[in-house]
């Protein structure tokens, strides 16, 4: 005897019945219809059914050297140090960014006993990839197979125990335990949860590929999320050869930390310094590009900010920003207008961040009010001059936090200039490079007319 019931997408919450609208969450419609089998109840899955007794606190033993270090050093960068033994990790991102490749490539390169379940695509589309990347690890399993149960038995009764499990992905795993389809809410679930227990009974590390919805959030059900120890997100545009990759969440260590690769024919380069693919050399004074040091996470690097202004064809001007929020560069504009005279109501408004990432640091801010006032005014930008402010609403130039960074980074790169807020309290007694303070946007375009 079959029985529906009905799941929130975003939540996994439970309703007797359709609704609109999510009762928890107010999402409106994520509630999605299951057909379930009325069948006996199975015996608890995992591999150990006793239960644990409770132990005192300083009775537990801890030991120093939690985290396994990766071949993948910006992975380890962005894990905190590397993966820790019994945790559940899951990478998400968009299809086709390079979720599977970079895994596959980490599982090529490291000498352990790795095994590397794919649930969607056979072995011989997997080797065709390892050939490309290169095997290096003789001890790297491939399995095809969608039902968990099969995947965790075969654990469970292999010759050598696994050292790191990695499920590609887990919206393609079935578990035997409950009757609903694959992908569904409850399926996600169940898998996760029984890859959770496994991992943690073994004290296995297992990485799990989650696909992600149109909105940009992981799918399945929200609680995914708050199951596993680490969340990753795998960002980057597929047209462009950079990635980005973040923590949006670590039980084990700070998020704050950011990895940068490059996508080559053989996979997945690792980037120790972004600023140097970021910009673009430049022997002529340009209009319209700036460059900005920004705060990824820990990790400050140049970018290069690019501006066209043109008089509008149509009505009504048209705006558009690549990697930039759109909304901050209405702002800016309004502030442009409204604060310092300048009249950009009638000029169509191009913004781009050159390498196809996306950037959300307030340090851009002067870099965008530059190159918008450079396009507008045809002034060109030396090439040894950088930026890092952010601009308020009164047009003043507000004062970012580590600027020692950014004027470290500047320098390091070989800048001669760096434009910052005269706010910031900064000495340049031991730098090479010239510190230009302004306190307001006029202040720098007084700079920009003098150059």
């Amino acid at each position: 005897m079959s029985k529906s019931s009905f799941y929130c997408q975003s939540c996994g919450n439970e309703t007797p019945k359709w609704h609109g609208k999510c009762p928890a969450c107010k999402k409106w419609n994520t509630i999605v219809e299951e057909i379930r089998e009325n069948k006996p109840a199975k015996t608890s899955f995992g591999i150990s059914s006793a239960s644990a007794n409770p132990i005192l606190i300083q009775d537990v033993s801890n030991d120093a050297m939690i985290y396994r270090k990766t071949p993948d050093l910006e992975l380890n960068a962005v894990l905190g140090g590397g993966i820790v033994d019994g945790s559940v990790i899951l990478l998400a991102g968009e299809p086709g960014i390079g979720k599977s490749t970079l895994l596959l490539q980490m599982a090529l390169i490291d000498a352990k006993n790795i095994l590397y379940v794919s649930g969607e695509e056979a072995v011989t589309q997997i080797k065709i990839r390892a050939n490309r990347i290169g095997i290096k690890n003789e001890n790297c399993h491939i399995y095809s197979e969608t039902s968990t149960n099969k995947v965790l038995n075969h654990c469970k009764n292999a010759e050598k125990k696994y050292e790191l499990i990695i499920i590609d992905s887990i919206q393609t795993l079935h578990s035997s335990f409950i009757e609903s389809p694959i992908g569904s809410v409850g399926q996600i679930k169940q898998c996760c949860s029984e890859l959770l227990k496994y991992a943690k009974e073994t004290n296995t590390p297992i990485i799990l590929i989650g696909h992600i919805t149109k909105e940009g959030q992981i799918a399945g059900p929200k609680i995914l999320e708050h199951m596993v120890d680490v969340v990753l997100h795998f960002e980057g545009e597929k047209t462009h050869l950079y990635r980005v990759l973040r923590a949006r969440k670590n039980r084990f260590g700070s998020t704050s930390k950011v990895g940068v690769y490059e996508m080559v024919e053989s996979g997945l380069r690792q980037v120790a310094n972004p600023s140097a693919i970021l910009i673009t050399n430049r022997s002529d004074n340009l209009s319209g590009t700036a460059i900005a040091s920004t705060l990824q996470g820990q990790k400050t690097f140049l970018v290069e900010v690019q501006a066209l202004i043109t008089p509008a064809v149509y009505g009504t001007p048209q705006r558009s920003a690549t990697g930039f929020n759109l909304k901050r560069l209405h702002m800016l504009l309004a502030v442009l207008e409204k604060k310092c005279g300048f009249k950009f109501s009638t000029q169509d408004v191009f913004l781009n961040i050159a390498g196809g990432i996306s950037v959300s640091d307030p340090s851009m801010d002067l870099a965008v009010i530059t190159a918008l006032l450079s396009s507008h005014k045809d002034l060109p930008i030396g090439p040894a001059v950088c930026f890092a402010g952010e601009v308020g609403l009164n047009g003043e130039i507000r004062p970012v936090a580590r600027v020692a960074s950014h004027v470290q980074e500047g320098e390091r790169i070989g800048f001669k200039t760096m434009v910052i807020s005269s706010y910031n309290k900064f000495e340049d007694k031991h730098s090479n490079i010239k510190i230009i303070k302004c306190s307001k946007v006029m202040d720098l375009y007084d700079f920009l007319a003098k150059q």
